[in-house]
């Protein structure tokens, strides 16, 4: 039944009315302030002009009063610490501006879990959006105080004189607002638009010998002396030094993340495809690339909620007496259609686990008082806990032991169902925490396979009730192991990429007057940074950075030479490299399968030599080829990545008898089974494996031949895939020499 109507609508109005000045809680600390402040200046004829109008208006204005109880702590000697742990649990538990609304609405019930996946994020005060459908309630992308709990300016310029920053430090901290307040002119966008990037820059790189950076426009990585880390929040940075400190981290793993920080912290597009990843030796590398990327994450989602907070404030505050049209000044112009600004792409389940454990850790302690969901992310995914480094040798060990597999297979793949590569989560931060498996339009980070998001994309498209409008508003990209993603299906990272920054379809409760202006002109995709990591590069990788990497800021990619991996081989197999002459790309698969039918198969047909290998690299290769050899009517096993896990071992067995004379064989089945194939005796690599590693696992399955021939089919295209396999000086040579024939021993 409820209250009675005018019994409501007053305390309807009080509420309001307490909304427009100052919190119930703030009011209250005031009050006792001001009282001790009496007893403070109690007979005390001294009194100074200053002093009596800050204890007049003490009470009327809560920055006022900061101010006096600050200068009443300088006077009985108190440090600017405590002043600072009382804001924080003044602070502790703000009242929403918008909760004060909807609570009125609902005959002031309780809420008690204050936090749904239907959208706590209600429309600004000054908005001027129509009712929504009353069967179908969108979330809002405002923010309001319940979702976040901000540090006012004060309190992050107190924490920046503890932590002694520079003044150039300070400066650096308007990188987040120089690059979302930027406004592009049409000769700008016509430049982006024409695709042709002029690399200006060059940077040598730490710790990795021959590489350097290369960008275009204004260099992205400072001088490398100073803290780029002073950029953050400084609860932010000070949990990062903290948190350094209790797992033992050394000066020279901070020096080492800065650089790769500094860049994102330019907000330029990044590419770098030398990143040595966890599962191949590379932990400690792979885990201060993902630090600072996660890092840089977190400072641009608390940025980005303090300065919509630190807006409606001064909206709720000027409202009675500000003009309707200042709501339509761009300094109120602080975000999207819709809330989610991170979008995380990563391959399988298991990565995912690692980065959303780290994820947690790097995160303030407030903000993460409360975990939601992380029981069931735990059963979902796994705990992880085995990849403790105290735990993760024993483990692996133990598995290697009883599987066989390579080291990199096991931590890639040997922990459940760490190779599930279909999952999608929502992050969101509130003032109680951080939430897990959030609404995706209440959410402030995406984590999501490619496969996870083209499913959500094609239900969009074959539902009118469905969208995936949650991805237009998307401020920082990462793509991170890449490589793994080209295992998988590339052009489902081409569909997400491209699916990024649409104008909506739906208005979803956004205030239209709070949204940035280039977010209305269609201009998002040349805001959006984005970083793509891997360990290494190919055509498809480097077509996407060029032409839907947009950014006005610029661009940085990573350019090295490679000494190639011929040394790992451990037999004396004589490998025979054939360049076959092309004359266009598009004519470069025809020109590829001729010279194997009129170079190679000819011999293989003619002889009586069984346990002919034949390795392609690319499964649209390994659908040519079976047909090719089917229509030859040539005795051929099929061992490609789609293979039923029973039938493998009857492949195997055919070809290691010898019931089989050749074995068609792919690169992700090997990616995603690694099985030693025995019974190999003569090696034909089609195409190059992608993944460099693969090369001299492929070559030693000939141990057990006699003749250890192995011969390599390449073009001019390859010379990416060359240079990893053979070294970059030998790669150059092999491509430009007037010979077509090279032999390795």
């Amino acid at each position: 039944m409820g209250a009675p109507k005018r019994l409501r609508s007053t305390k309807y109005e009080e509420k309001l009315t307490a909304k427009h000045r100052v919190p119930a809680k703030k009011v209250k600390l005031h009050e006792e302030e001001e009282e001790q402040v009496d007893e403070h200046y109690e007979g005390d004829t001294m009194l100074t002009v200053y002093d009596n109008l800050l204890k007049k208006l003490g009470t009327q204005n809560i920055s006022v009063a900061d101010a006096l109880r600050r200068r009443q702590r300088e006077e009985q000697g108190e440090s600017d610490e405590d002043e600072e742990e009382d804001e924080e649990e003044d602070d502790s538990d703000p009242e929403s501006i918008d909760e004060l609304e909807e609570n009125a609405d609902v005959d002031d019930d309780d809420d008690d879990d204050g936090d749904t996946d239907d959208g706590d994020d209600s429309v600004s005060p000054r908005s001027d959006i129509a009712e929504k459908d009353k069967d179908h309630v969108e979330p809002s992308e405002d923010a309001g105080e319940d979702d976040y709990d901000v540090m006012s300016d004060s309190d992050e310029e107190a924490m920046s004189v503890a932590n002694n920053q520079t003044l150039s430090d300070a400066s650096s901290i308007s990188n987040f607002d120089n690059h979302l307040s930027y406004k592009l002119v049409s000769t700008e966008v016509d430049s982006l638009l024409k695709r042709k990037w002029k690399y200006t820059w060059k940077v040598p790189t730490i710790n990795m010998s021959n590489s350097h950076w290369r960008g275009t426009g204004e260099c992205a990585i400072k001088d490398l002396e100073t803290n780029s880390l002073s950029v953050l929040k400084p609860r932010l940075y000070n949990h990062w030094l903290e948190s350094c400190k209790a797992s033992g981290s050394s000066e020279c793993h901070q020096s080492k993340l800065r650089p790769f920080f500094s860049m994102c912290s330019s907000y330029c597009d990044i590419l770098n495809y030398n990143k040595k990843p966890f599962y191949l030796k590379g932990l400690e590398e792979d885990s201060n690339i993902m630090d600072a990327y996660l890092l840089h994450s977190l400072n641009h989602v608390f940025k980005s909620k303090d300065l919509m907070l630190k807006n409606e404030r001064k909206l709720t505050k000027n409202q009675e007496s500000v003009e309707y049209k200042s709501v339509d000044d761009d300094a109120y112009r602080d975000r999207g259609f819709t809330r989610p600004k991170i979008l995380l792409l990563l391959p399988l389940a298991g990565i995912m686990r690692r980065v959303v454990k780290r994820l947690i850790k790097l995160t303030p302690t407030k903000n993460k008082a409360t975990v939601e969901d992380l029981e069931r992310f735990c059963e979902e995914f796994g705990s992880g806990r085995s990849e403790d480094k105290d735990e993760d040798d024993g483990i692996e060990n133990s598995k290697l032991r009883t599987s066989g597999k390579p080291a990199d297979f096991q931590a890639l793949f040997g922990r459940g169902d760490d190779n599930n590569d279909h999952f999608m989560i929502g992050i969101k931060y509130t003032n109680r925490g951080m939430k897990l498996y959030g609404d995706f339009y209440t959410s402030d980070i995406i984590i999501a396979s490619p496969l996870g998001l083209i499913t959500k994309i094609g239900e969009a498209e074959g539902q009118k009730e469905k969208d995936v409008d949650y991805l237009s508003s998307i401020e920082i990209l990462i793509i991170d192991h890449a490589d793994v993603m080209l295992m998988q299906n590339w052009s489902h990272v081409n569909t997400v990429v491209e699916q990024l920054n649409k104008l909506p379809s739906k208005q979803h409760g956004t205030d239209v007057m709070r949204v940035r202006p280039w977010y209305l002109d269609g201009q998002a995709r040349f805001y959006r940074q984005t970083v793509i990591l891997g360990s290494h590069t190919n055509p498809e990788m480097n077509a996407m950075f060029n032409q839907h990497c947009l950014n006005y800021r610029g661009k940085v990619k990573l350019e090295c030479s490679y000494r190639g991996v011929l040394p790992k081989i451990l037999i004396q197999a004589r490998q025979i490299y054939e360049r076959f002459d092309i004359e266009s790309i598009v004519e470069a698969d025809n020109a590829r399968l001729k010279y194997f039918s009129e170079k190679i198969f000819p011999k293989i047909k003619d002889s009586v030599q069984d346990g002919v290998m034949i390795f392609a690299s690319s499964y649209f290769e390994y659908v040519r080829l079976r047909n090719y050899l089917k229509s030859q009517s040539a005795s051929v096993c099929l061992f490609g990545e789609y293979i039923k896990r029973k039938e493998i071992s009857h492949v195997r067995g055919e070809f290691f008898r010898g019931e089989k004379k050749i074995m068609l064989y792919t690169e992700r089945a090997h990616f995603y089974y690694r099985y030693k194939i025995r019974g190999v005796k003569n090696l034909i690599i089609y195409s190059l494996p992608e993944r460099k590693e693969f090369y001299p696992q492929i070559v030693n399955f000939l141990e057990e031949s006699d003749s250890m021939n192995c011969r390599v089919l390449f073009s001019r295209l390859d010379s990416l895939r060359l240079e990893r396999i053979v070294g970059s000086t030998a790669a150059k040579r092999m491509i430009n020499s007037e010979k077509g024939v090279f032999v390795f021993a």
